[in-house]
């Protein structure tokens, strides 16, 4: 008995789903991640965590190329990227901050905590986004602001007061930067992001024995993308067209 038949399937919906795969993998590789981080090998975690990234970042073009929406109706691309993203975003660099004890104990454990379940209700908010595509309050992005804690060697009271302001400011309206969709300054805004980008990867590769300069320039670029979007908040006619 045969319980598919391929030339029954139009090729549209198996390219479609196709890209469902593609997004779904990246909770395999968040799976890797959380394997290196419960052994406490943090670099690797991190190299799993940036290709679940990649994924994150090319599947999305890739489904609007082929029209996943329109040929696969019945399967939400949006719901799967949500509990992609969650479990990329937020939960496995929890995790890793929680394994590193960066924080100490037991604040490392509250400090986790507070990330998963503030996160979990900003993915609720049907208003995350402004009309300009800002994020507003803290998009989470717990994968780099946990990663810069790591490439700069965080102490203490340094990884608590990032984590515990980022938490507060998930719930207000400060607008925060989104690097590709928001145009105002945006061949600036993408060149800081490719500058921290190159420089996180240069220190994963130096397994964070990271020299001063690439810690400089990591920090001010991370600070930068953490604040622009406020500063445009303010000025809403700096970078206007």
């Amino acid at each position: 008995m045969k319980f598919f038949n391929y030339k029954r399937v139009p090729y549209a919906e198996i390219r479609a789903f196709s890209v469902h795969i593609l997004t779904a993998s990246g909770s395999f590789l968040a799976f890797l991640g959380v394997v290196a981080a419960a052994e406490h090998r943090f670099v690797d975690m991190f190299w799993w965590l940036g290709l679940a990234l990649l994924v994150d970042g090319i599947d999305g073009p890739i489904a609007r190329k082929v029209r996943v929406k329109e040929v696969l109706p019945n399967w939400s691309g949006d719901t799967l990227d949500n509990v992609i993203d969650y479990v990329t975003y937020v939960l496995l660099p929890a995790f890793a901050l929680y394994q590193s004890g960066m924080i100490g104990e037991p604040w490392s454990f509250v400090a986790a905590g507070a990330i998963v379940v503030s996160s979990a209700i900003y993915y609720a908010d049907m208003g995350m986004k402004t009309d300009e595509y800002f994020f507003s309050g803290f998009p989470v992005v717990w994968n780099m602001v946990v990663f810069t804690l790591f490439v700069i060697q965080a102490s203490e009271v340094t990884a608590s007061v990032v984590v515990f302001v980022s938490v507060v400011l998930t719930f207000l309206p400060i607008n925060f930067l989104h690097p590709v969709r928001v145009q105002r300054l945006r061949p600036l805004n993408l060149g800081v992001f490719l500058i921290w980008s190159a420089l996180g990867v240069y220190a994963l590769l130096l397994h964070f024995a990271t020299p001063a300069w690439v810690v400089t320039g990591f920090v001010v670029t991370g600070i930068y993308l953490y604040v622009i979007g406020f500063v445009l908040q303010i000025f809403p006619s700096l970078g206007q067209k």
